[in-house]
Formats: C-alpha cells, structure tokens, sequence
C-alpha cells in the first residue's frame, strides 16, 4: 500500500502530539516529520517533501500562512490547515496563500484522517462551518471581470470549473463528465494555470465569483 507522507506543524507539543498518534494509526498514513513553527515547517517540507502539510496558523515566527505561501511556492506539498480560529481574515489569507484545505481542531479523528487523504488525492477540503460561510460571502453577486483568464478556458474546463464551485471531487466530477480521473486531474490543473490559481478550492472560490454556480 502506498501510504500518504504528511508533516504535522503545530507549535503546542500536546497537539502535535495527538495529531500525530491519530494519523499514525492509519495504515496509509505515514508521518515523515513534526515542525514547531512555520520556518522549521518549510524547512522539513523541503527535506523530507511530505505529500501533505497539516498546518497550524498561529505559530511563532513564521505564521502559518506565510509558511504555506513559501511551501507552495518552492514544492509539490498540499497543504492542509488545521487550526483553532475559524475567523474570515484567516480563512481567506489560508485560501489566497494556497492551501487546499481548512478544518477547525474540533474536528473528530475519522474527518481528519480522511481529509488527509482528500488532499493527497488532489481534492479540497473545507470544514462545514467555513464552507457556508464562503459561499454565502460570494453567492448571488456574479463579477465575471475579476476572474482573469476565464474567457481562455474551453468548454470542458468551464464544466470542470463549475464542478469545483459546488464542491465536486475528482472522482464526482468525472462521473458527471463521463471521463476518467486522469482526465479530470489534467482539466482541473489546466484551469488553474490558466486562472493562476494555486489550488482547487481558489477555484471553487472564482466558480462562485464568476457566476457558474
């Protein structure tokens, strides 16, 4: 079995603890590192290149959006945001810095591992609460012009584009498009090159705003 290689930063020793046990207890997940803060997180992403970050936002130092900004920018890592703070300048500096995912540390252990995997897979991740919250800040005022790029997608990737708006995996969107995952995978990273997005769920964010929803 290939397993997911994941990289846990949080700066309290408990939690990283915790999360480690849980994730470690999934016969597909392996954790490859710990960080305490967000420049110790880049430098162990670069080492140890984890397919998943599970990442913190308010450490010492480098926070953990700046971290996920910098990882993004440098490696192939998904990064997955766990925090505390559900806050909207959070979630949108999170989302605008990359990251696939953001899940409150309330979440149970079944949710967190899975989510997990849902990243690596290359599908975002939103907890209940955030997801409502984004929609609603975007639904029902379409604004076509502030997505650029979005007259360049062709048909099949406006249909992709659209499935990401309403939250659909890889998996969901290429039955509903009657294609295979690997297709859907290289629809869903055509549209965000051509977008300049850097994950699937900025893309569901510029679904929202674009009206395709």
């Amino acid at each position: 079995m290939e397993r997911v290689r994941v990289l846990v930063a949080d700066d309290q020793d408990a939690v990283r603890t915790g999360l480690v046990l849980i994730l470690g207890s999934a016969a597909d997940i392996e954790v490859v590192a710990e960080a305490a803060d967000g420049l110790s997180a880049v430098r162990a992403a670069a080492e140890h290149r984890p397919d998943v970050v599970l990442m913190d936002i308010r450490m010492p130092g480098v926070d953990g959006i700046e971290a996920t900004r910098r990882i993004l920018a440098t490696g192939s890592a998904q990064v997955l945001v766990l925090t505390t703070f559900d806050l909207d300048e959070l979630v949108d500096g999170a989302l605008a810095a990359g990251a696939a995912g953001f899940l409150l540390k309330s979440v149970d252990a079944a949710r967190l591992t899975e989510g997990v995997r849902a990243v690596a897979r290359g599908d975002g991740v939103l907890a209940p609460e955030i997801t409502r919250r984004v929609i609603s800040r975007y639904a029902g005022a379409p604004q076509p012009s502030s997505v650029p790029g979005l007259d360049t997608l062709t048909a099949r990737e406006a249909d992709v584009l659209a499935g990401l708006g309403r939250g659909l995996s890889n998996a969901d969107l290429s039955a509903e498009l009657t294609i295979s995952e690997g297709t859907t995978k290289t629809h869903v990273s055509r549209v965000l090159a051509k977008l300049g997005l850097r994950s699937r769920t900025q893309a569901a964010i510029a679904a929202q705003e674009a009206g395709l929803v």
